[in-house]
């Protein structure tokens, strides 16, 4: 059994990590951290653990609480953690941060970006990208693991197994994805107001949005060289999903059969990665509640372009079950401990 607190408990993030890790059989929660809530009751908080968990929020500071449980998860805002970690921590217990703190590699593009200075730098290099699927062996011994973005995780799985075997022109890669509200976080904005977003649909940071170089990069990585995507978030009137449809020219003539079998190739024993059968597209609400992303394609002869499309659910795929799926690896538990869930429908 290890010891795990949560800095950040009483945002949405926050909120699916304890609810994880409250059925999980190896991890024991032992402090939850939240400066806006402190003192507070976290059953008063969120009224879905009345009765469940007993615990009252502290508004206690890293250093002193990495030396009190084996893992720290930090669901905070960009900047956070790059302005307290230090090595002294990471020596004491391991971290996951589901912040974008050390997902990029370049400090340089990463305040491009955010439009903030990151803090330790010195540090950016001890971090391995939480992708399980894609960075398993690395996640084992890591000390320091950056959580992906919900955005990211389905676009980056959807696309990878294409450009990872050259399938397709990386650079023709336009990505169009849609988002519950809850992407945005618990915070109060007028943007996100029941009446500003109920039957309505949007884009927004078209062009700038932030996660553009997250996933450029970690599919360069995959490519072997640099590359450059269309990205385009959307905002839809629903409380959870991620929805992506993703387009590219064919190297060459490809048929179903060739496109299917490297998806199959990278995620055939991945248990949170359904291949949908052929002609179904995915949708959000199989996968709402769940660890799952759905995967599906189509190839459009006419243009010789691929359609790829992937699913899932933004605060647990996207946000708190990926964290919890990086614990269990890096601790060497079940890989679906806390995690067997079944999507929620209706």
């Amino acid at each position: 059994m290890i010891s795990v607190g949560i800095i950040g408990a009483t945002g949405y993030a926050g909120n699916e990590l304890v609810r994880l890790l409250l059925g999980h059989r190896e991890a024991s929660i032992k402090w939850l951290v939240s400066k806006s809530f402190t003192g507070e009751r976290y059953q008063d908080i969120y009224r879905n653990f009345f009765e469940i968990i007993d615990r009252v929020c502290t508004g206690s500071e890293l250093e002193e609480l990495a030396e009190t449980v084996d893992i720290i998860f930090t669901a905070t805002p960009q900047g956070y953690l790059s302005g307290l970690l230090t090595k002294e921590v990471l020596e004491k217990c391991r971290v996951i941060d589901l912040s974008a703190d050390y997902r990029i590699k370049d400090p340089g593009i990463y305040e491009a970006w955010y439009k903030i200075e990151h803090k330790s730098k010195e540090l950016i290099d001890d971090a391995v990208y939480g992708l399980v699927e894609v960075n398993r062996e690395d996640i084992r011994d890591s000390r320091l693991v950056a959580n992906p973005g919900c955005y990211t995780t389905c676009s980056i799985l959807t696309a990878y197994p294409l450009v990872k075997e050259k399938l397709i022109d990386p650079d023709t890669l336009i990505i169009n994805a849609l988002s519950g509200v809850s992407g945005a976080g618990r915070g109060a904005k007028v943007a996100n107001l029941y009446c500003e977003v109920n039957e309505s649909a949007k884009a927004y940071g078209v062009t700038t949005h932030r996660h553009t170089p997250e996933i450029e990069e970690q599919l360069s990585y995959a490519y072997g060289s640099d590359i450059r995507i269309s990205f385009t978030p959307h905002l839809v009137p629903m409380n959870r999903g991620i929805l992506v449809t993703e387009t590219a020219t064919l190297n060459g003539e490809c048929g179903y059969d060739e496109i299917r079998a490297a998806y199959e190739k990278y995620y055939a024993g991945e248990k949170f990665i359904r291949l949908m059968d052929k002609d179904v597209c995915p949708e959000t609400r199989f996968t709402e509640g769940s660890n799952y992303v759905d995967i599906g394609f189509k190839t459009d002869e006419r243009t010789n372009r691929v359609v790829m499309m992937g699913a899932l659910d933004n605060l647990v795929k996207g946000a708190a079950g990926q964290a919890v799926q990086n614990m269990n690896v890096m601790f060497g538990f079940k890989e679906d401990e806390g995690l067997n869930i079944i999507p929620m429908v209706p």
